[in-house]
């Protein structure tokens, strides 16, 4: 298993809006993969590859290049690329930057992180903290309160007059953590959502070295945005009005203490998360079926998942222009939107197997 790619991906900067040097260091990775790669007016990287034969099947026709064909049913795989962060929305006098959040957080989990402040300059260290006293000043009621988002300032440690120079409105802000193996296990910021665009990458890869080739046309849109609102997925899907469309995301791994097992969506080690329902949208009955009976067949350890609220990019080809039978692949995660997101290495290689499998079983 790549864990290098993931590690790389992962620690990569990439807000909303701003997903460049993810969408980069996706190119680098996906050449010969794919027989057409462009990105679109959004910023969403969309790569493409044509049916191909079996290894060593009797090739017809001139030349060797794939080519599309009419008819071929579309498999559009929906990989966002961007992470929770900040933007910097104003720089006081002594040089603090105050934020503006792009995506959801529980300020719960903002206390004294290590930050990456992004700019045109250069990337520069920061640590974030709330306003106000520190434990050794403040009283009983001021430890009870939890501040809001806009309540937390960044600090890079520079004077004011070298912040200003450096630093400016708009600039974004990513936490600053390293990926580690803890066993079976992945932990790293951003997990949400580099793991799609890990399995985009590698479940392809997987496709190609099995040799048993593909009937379809597969299309991975690594996608920009869906952390505010499934923006990329959306443009994208309309472009390549794909037949059947696959949300590649994670979800919720509650099983542990202080969640009712009931809410726990998921449980890590026992499988890739076939995504039934959430906020944004209802996977095809058919299509569920279909995948699970896949998954049966070859022996891919699953389980079903429904998520409560939320929303993911496979809402997104459901509903362009006129619409797309889609289903959820996802991979459950413990401590989502934090710096310490946990997955299992099992459940990542299943969801990578289904893929793989799925795309080259499709007529």
């Amino acid at each position: 298993m790549n864990i290098d790619l993931l590690k790389r991906l992962c620690e990569t900067p990439g807000v909303p809006g701003r997903e460049e040097r993810v969408r980069a260091l996706i190119e680098s990775e996906v050449e010969g993969l794919f027989d057409e790669i462009g990105t679109d007016a959004m910023g969403s990287l969309i790569c493409r590859r044509y049916p191909r034969p079996a290894r060593g099947a009797k090739k017809t026709g001139r030349g060797s290049k794939p080519k599309a064909v009419e008819g071929a049913t579309k498999i559009m795989l929906l990989c966002h690329m961007d992470e929770i962060g900040f933007y910097v929305s104003s720089i006081d006098d002594k040089g603090f930057l105050w934020i503006n959040a792009a995506g959801g957080f529980d300020p719960r989990n903002l206390f004294s992180r290590r930050v990456l402040v992004c700019t045109d300059s250069g990337d520069y260290k920061g640590v974030m903290n709330p306003g106000g006293r520190p434990v050794h000043i403040s009283s009983a009621d001021d430890r009870k309160k939890v501040p809001e988002v806009k309540e937390f300032f960044v600090d890079v440690g520079l004077d004011a007059a070298d912040v200003k120079k450096r630093v400016q409105i708009g600039d974004s802000i990513v936490m600053d953590e390293p990926l580690v193996e803890m066993g079976d296990k992945v932990v790293s910021k951003a997990l949400d959502n580099r793991v799609a665009c890990w399995l985009g990458i590698e479940a392809v890869r997987k496709l190609e070295k099995s040799g048993t080739g593909h009937a379809c046309e597969i299309v991975v849109a690594f996608t920009t945005q869906e952390e505010v609102g499934l923006r990329g997925a959306k443009t994208a899907s309309y472009a390549v009005r794909p037949d059947i469309g696959f949300g590649i995301d994670v979800t919720l791994a509650c099983d542990t203490p202080g969640v009712p097992d009931s809410e726990k969506v998921t449980a890590q080690g026992e499988g890739f998360a076939l995504h039934i329902k959430d906020g944004s949208f209802i996977s095809d009955a058919e299509l569920v079926k279909e995948v699970e009976a896949l998954a049966k067949k070859k022996r891919i350890p699953y389980q079903r998942s429904i998520l409560g609220a939320g929303g993911q990019d496979g809402a997104a080809a459901q509903q362009a222009a006129a619409g797309a039978k889609a289903v959820g692949i996802t991979v459950g995660t413990r401590y989502i939107h934090t710096v310490t997101e946990m997955i299992h290495k099992r459940d990542l290689g299943a969801a990578q197997d289904i893929l793989a499998a799925y795309m080259g079983a499709k007529k």
